[in-house]
């Protein structure tokens, strides 16, 4: 059934794809973001806005996936905020709903041999995990209520592989959680990773350890890689044109009451959203979807090659990078450019006119 499903998708997409290509001058950048979406507000949301309504850039999808929220959830929430953001054109399709390897009892046992992780998501946030179901609950009551309208009726790895043969090299894949749904696609499809433009990936966090010491161990976690490490391994090794981190440098820049202010001066249903429900978080997911259409941000990078530790001891789903001299050899390990700096104030202006700016009209 699967390879009747994939063949059929490849099929339609041969037909599309020089279509797309004869009539794109220049070709559009298209993009599909992958997150896990936990709201209201909070950065997995507003990962969405810097891709709504920006010249060039076509916001063909989301795909949810565990990670921050149970994968039911994220997809309601994201659902949610496109009503009222009235960009119901775009759609969210329902991702995996549990890690490939990792399970809550696991994380259970890791957090009693090898301490504490701050936050653990959908498996218990910032407090205890004890009591947290193996699979997810039904959805609950949402604060920015219901969405009526629905997922997508394909699975997010059958979705993903489908706009990324409709649009052979020209797809920009976001990954702003756990990378469940790409390993999922990259398994299904082995042509999948190279068919795409690029990969740009929140996470890889490094020195994690001084940075659990000296700041917030939350922000210090590098939760996207520890939440699904076997799927992290698969999709960093898989053969993409060009994969970009944005990890450290993404804890730098903090939604503050001052900032939610600047967004709301100008008052439309998305601006009076984030200024409800702001939070003193990061701009993580935000900062990766602004690299992933606009990389002139970037103002200093380094490129390594990036491995995943997939251990099951205190060490496993976290990232670990050498220079080509000293990598491990034979391991099919790729070079990933690891973002350092970026044009602060130019970022955080753009996001408050894309914030301001983000409405649409269906």
């Amino acid at each position: 059934m699967r390879r009747s499903i994939l063949s059929a998708l490849l099929a339609a997409c041969t037909v599309l794809a020089p279509l797309s290509v004869a009539t794109a001058a220049p070709a559009p950048n298209y993009v599909v973001l992958d997150n896990d979406f936990l709201g209201p507000g909070g950065s997995n949301i507003q990962s969405i806005i810097p891709l709504l309504n920006r010249p060039g850039v076509t916001l063909l999808g989301l795909t949810s996936v565990v990670g921050d929220d149970w994968e039911n959830a994220g997809t309601a929430h994201a659902l949610r905020f496109l009503e009222i953001a009235r960009q119901t054109q775009i759609p969210v399709a329902d991702g995996a709903t549990t890690p490939l390897v990792n399970t809550v009892a696991e994380t259970k046992l890791r957090e009693q041999q090898f301490g504490i992780i701050p936050w653990k998501g959908a498996w218990g946030g910032l407090g205890s995990i004890e009591h947290v179901p193996a699979t997810q609950p039904p959805v609950g009551k949402l604060p920015e209520g219901a969405p009526h309208t629905a997922a997508d009726a394909l699975p997010a790895a059958m979705f993903l592989i489908r706009e990324v043969h409709a649009h052979p090299h020209q797809v920009t894949v976001i990954a702003a959680g756990p990378l469940t749904n790409l390993a999922l696609a990259i398994r299904i499809d082995p042509t999948f990773a190279e068919t795409a433009k690029q990969l740009v990936f929140m996470g890889g966090l490094l020195d994690a350890s001084m940075m659990s010491v000296t700041g917030n161990a939350d922000f210090a976690s590098d939760f996207n890689l520890i939440m699904d490490p076997e799927a992290a391994r698969i999709a960093l090794t898989a053969p993409w044109a060009a994969i970009t981190c944005v990890g450290n440098v993404s804890n730098d820049i903090m939604m503050t009451p001052e900032l939610a202010d600047r967004i709301d001066a100008k008052h439309t249903t998305v601006t009076d959203y984030l200024k409800k429900y702001q939070a003193p978080l990061p701009l993580w997911d935000e900062l990766t979807s602004a690299i992933a259409v606009d990389p002139t941000l970037i103002t200093t990078s380094v490129t390594a090659i990036m491995d995943v530790n997939i251990d099951h001891g205190m060490d496993y789903g976290h990232a670990h990078i050498w220079p080509d001299s000293t990598a491990p050899k034979g391991m099919g390990l790729r070079k990933v450019k690891i973002v350092q700096s970026i044009d602060k104030a130019r970022f955080i202006n753009e996001f408050v006119s894309q914030s301001q700016n983000a409405m649409g009209t269906h």
